[in-house]
């Protein structure tokens, strides 16, 4: 083991923190058909598949050196066209989320200046001028980004511990196990599985973890990225436990506009604690925004091969953040949409390529009697699993998004 290598903790905070985000406050709404027992049900689910197809691309990374990035390990081993459709998936998903994010942060200022300065500034307008601020920090440099990211997630901590409490203080157990309305839920779990996939996707970052570790590292990787998953999974279960034991599930039917809006406006709070929600989203949509705008602004750079020069990477940054944020400022209302959309091909690239990546591995290594260091769990069945899985996901999505299945969107129109 080497000198001096990370620990365990310290991971583990890594891979909590890309996780924890903007996406959750899309959870309580996506969630609403199937209410509360049966949605940390589908959280434990989505914790345990995308725990193994996290350690499916670590088994994989781990027998190339050090700084492969997910991009050569898809090329190397499923080929050019599934490399292709790999990277098709991850930029789609971070155009998405940028989109969700423009909006999302249009709909957050918008409420909290209404709230706090009694001053009415059109969602568009909020929007553009959030994303123009955050695109120019993300032109100026990684350290940049990096050294605010950091702030402003302990803000976001201390934001959403303060929320929580106010929340928590009110929960009502009429609410949370009896809700009014018909009693079949299951069925609603299948619309919000992409939402939840999302909500728990860091894949992208697994080969910097065998970066940040060394090849050796592999079961303290491991242990990393498992406390994070079930660090992630506290959260949004507490965060789920306070919005749901506070708004009632039938008033989920009749959300009109702007989703996000209509639930911050559902929640009961006094003005210190919603403030604090106020700020809490404010910041979870700045990292989060943040985060995915360095990753595409990095992709789009070596894509089409822009130098590091200030022009270069003004070109990088026209093409990377003017799209989402002319349609964040033209389509309103579409947070929720979007997200669900960026489940969708998250479940390609984050948990279908990982196990068919995996079992193309596994076959190379036992023609080559190349012995294998790490194993991801579950045997040799696990990658068709985690496959069937991610399938189910996207078919889920295209039956509510696209065939609109009234049994499956009744609660998220």
């Amino acid at each position: 083991m080497k000198t001096g290598q990370p620990s365990v903790i310290g991971g583990a905070m890594i891979a909590a923190g890309t996780m924890i985000g903007a996406g959750m406050l899309t959870l309580p709404i996506v969630s609403a058909g199937m209410w509360f027992t049966w949605t940390i049900f589908i959280m434990l689910i989505t914790t345990f598949f995308m725990q193994n197809s996290a350690e499916e691309i670590l088994e994989v990374n781990l027998s190339y050196p050090e700084g492969s990035s997910f991009h050569t390990l898809v090329k190397n081993n499923l080929g050019h066209f599934a490399s292709v459709i790999n990277g098709f998936s991850v930029a789609f998903v971070l155009y998405i989320l940028l989109y969700a994010y423009v909006d999302g942060s249009g709909s957050v200022i918008k409420n909290a200046l209404a709230v706090n300065l009694d001053v009415d500034l059109p969602k568009p307008l909020a929007g553009l001028i959030f994303a123009a601020a955050l695109s120019v920090l993300v032109w100026w440099g990684a350290k940049a980004v990096d050294r605010i990211s950091t702030v402003l997630m302990l803000a976001m901590f201390i934001t959403l511990f303060a929320a929580l409490s106010g929340l928590l203080s009110s929960v009502s157990a009429t609410k949370l196990f009896e809700p009014t309305g018909e009693h079949n839920y299951a069925i609603y779990a299948f619309a919000s599985l992409p939402f939840f996939l999302t909500s728990f996707c860091f894949h992208a970052s697994v080969p910097s973890f065998v970066k940040y570790y060394g090849r050796e590292g592999g079961k303290k990787i491991r242990a990393a990225l498992m406390i994070g998953m079930w660090l992630t999974l506290i959260f949004y279960a507490v965060w789920m436990l306070g919005i749901m034991g506070n708004v009632d599930r039938a008033s989920f039917q009749h959300i009109t506009g702007d989703k996000l809006l209509w639930l911050f406006d559902s929640v009961q709070l006094t003005a210190f604690f919603r403030n604090m929600l106020d700020f809490f989203a404010f910041f979870a949509v700045v990292t989060s925004f943040l985060g995915a705008g360095l990753g595409l602004f990095d992709y789009i750079a070596d894509l089409c091969n822009f130098d590091d020069s200030h022009l270069g990477r003004a070109k990088t940054a026209v093409i990377t953040f003017v799209p989402p944020t002319i349609l964040g400022m033209s389509l309103p209302n579409g947070f929720v949409i979007a997200i669900g959309f960026a489940g969708l091909f998250a479940a390609i690239w984050s948990v279908i390529i990982p196990g068919m990546t995996v079992l193309a591995h596994r076959k190379k290594q036992a023609k080559s009697g190349e012995p294998s260091t790490f194993k991801a769990f579950g045997g040799k069945w696990m990658p068709y699993i985690v496959i069937g899985y991610g399938i189910i996901a996207a078919v889920s999505h295209l039956l509510v998004e696209v065939f609109q299945i009234k049994a499956l969107n009744f609660f998220i129109q």
